[in-house]
């Protein structure tokens, strides 16, 4: 029998506060109701944790385990599960209201290949000066990129002012790419 601290988990051995309980065994056979005393008994004859896993049930039901062998593969589950997640990234790629045709071109490469790896781009348009007086130029930079990228991402939030700058974000659309790289393959 292994002595935890008290953590948020389950209540386990003598933490457990109740007259009689539901016991499962290590197994996950049902033995029965036992007193608290009788199922302490029990746990400490198999060297094993008397785990408290639905305190709320009439009465409580606890299970005969061994508590750090739970906690550990509990710890690996949730590891396994955090390496499986995958975290979307929002990458950011500036312009300028009065770009030339190569840098836009250059910059609308780099935006697809941020798509491509599945990130979702926030665009921004950078004013600066007397830029500041036609916002309308840098509109049409960003509504001639997301015209662009349209068989490849969406807009998630339409192009909107803030201070000196004017965002844009755009998000992938999946499979996209899938069928334009075979295509682009055969030429």
């Amino acid at each position: 029998m292994t002595k935890i601290a008290k953590q948020d988990g389950p209540r386990i051995n003598d933490e457990i506060q109740t007259r009689t309980c539901r016991l499962i065994g290590v197994d996950g056979s049902q033995l029965g109701l036992f007193g608290l005393r009788d199922a302490l008994r029990i746990a400490n004859e198999q060297n094993l944790d008397l785990v408290e896993i639905a305190p709320n049930a009439e009465p409580p039901v606890c299970k005969v385990m061994d508590y750090s062998k739970y906690k550990y593969d509990q710890d690996r589950k949730a590891k396994a599960a955090r390496k499986n997640q995958s975290r979307v990234e929002v990458k950011e790629m500036k312009f300028r209201p009065k770009i030339d045709m190569g840098d836009y071109e250059t910059k609308k490469n780099h935006v697809l290949r941020f798509l491509k790896k599945g990130a979702r781009v926030k665009v921004t348009i950078m004013f600066r000066g007397r830029e500041m007086a036609h916002p309308d130029q840098g509109l049409k930079v960003l509504d001639r990129l997301a015209e662009d990228l349209k068989p490849y991402a969406t807009v998630e939030q339409q192009p909107k002012m803030e201070g000196r700058n004017m965002h844009m974000l755009v998000a992938p659309i999946k499979g996209a790419f899938d069928v334009k790289d075979t295509e682009g393959d055969a030429e």
